[in-house]
């Protein structure tokens, strides 16, 4: 039964990752300017724009081009940046490490906050702790980004000095971008748990383990979260990739060394081929980690297999 639904998850993924190459390569497209021009300067001779062209291969019909870039994807190559004159995949290869390093990080303290207050929240319901976590929770959400970064900066890196202002290579560097980008995510998890709890503390097993005499701990979490998980795997799943759009403007607040400056850079270069690839390779990370969410799906509920 397994493998049948590894194989059905991975033909259903193959339609979205067409798509995904597809939209950005024909986006890409679509941006006004000429990326040979930028590069080489206003002052550059006619001659030169149209070797480069040619070089990049820029100066075949659109089709053609189409055709030539799925060849190369399939070969492992991306092309070679305007700017740096390196190999895409090389280059996203040095910053893409950096990224899922801190989105992992930041989905950490996002499932490390929310799932003991979500548990907390829907075990003293209505009383005082669940309405100071609901404010907490909506504080959260009011925070984007952009706004929570330089509060964190100016309060524990400026005003008490206990963590680096910017920059990457210890743990210390981490905590501050990690906390940003899961400050928000920990919010809607804690009042996704907080729902699902309720209506799993609810049913007629919680009641049947309770009258075994089962410890109030097993009871909460190995029995009741556990079943309430497979909501709270959906909004992890969905806003892993928000968390890859976020990393765009985090990176850029701590000047981490990630994939999301390295775009952010690259769209200042108008560097073609490298924008292309940034983009292509945060979306199929997103198609791989809804995937990974299917399976993940299976592992809690083995009925969804069938």
């Amino acid at each position: 039964m397994m493998p049948r639904y590894l194989l059905s998850r991975s033909l259903y993924m193959l339609p979205v990752v067409w798509l995904v190459v597809s939209v950005v390569f024909l986006l890409i497209h679509l941006v006004p300017g000429d990326p040979i021009q930028q590069m080489l300067g206003e002052g550059a001779a006619a001659t030169d724009i149209a070797a480069a062209r040619h070089a990049y291969g820029l100066d075949a019909p659109l089709g053609q081009q189409y055709v030539n870039y799925w060849r190369g994807l399939l070969h492992g190559d991306m092309g070679r940046s305007l700017r740096l004159n390196q190999n895409v995949g090389h280059v996203i290869a040095q910053a893409y490490p950096a990224t899922m390093e801190l989105t992992l990080a930041a989905l950490l303290v996002a499932l490390a906050l929310a799932i003991p207050a979500g548990v907390r929240s829907a075990l003293r319901r209505n009383r005082w702790d669940d309405r100071a976590l609901s404010f907490v929770s909506l504080l959260g959400l009011s925070f984007p980004n952009f706004a929570l970064g330089p509060i964190l900066i100016l309060f524990f890196a400026i005003e008490l000095g206990w963590l680096p202002v910017s920059g990457s290579g210890s743990l210390a560097h981490l905590v501050l971008p990690a906390i940003t980008m899961g400050g928000a995510l920990a919010a809607i998890l804690t009042r996704m748990i907080r729902t699902s709890m309720l209506e799993e503390l609810g049913q007629d097993y919680i009641r049947t383990a309770r009258a075994k005499g089962l410890p109030e701990r097993t009871v909460v979490y190995r029995h009741a979260l556990r079943n309430a998980m497979i909501p709270i795997l959906t909004v992890v799943g969905l806003q892993f990739g928000a968390l890859l759009a976020g990393a765009i403007v985090t990176e850029t607040i701590f000047s981490w060394p990630g994939i999301g400056r390295l775009t952010i850079t690259a769209i200042s270069n108008r560097d073609y081929y490298l924008v292309q690839g940034c983009i292509l390779m945060i979306g199929l990370t997103y198609v791989l980690v809804n995937f990974l969410t299917d399976l993940l799906y299976s592992a809690f509920n083995p009925r969804i297999r069938q």
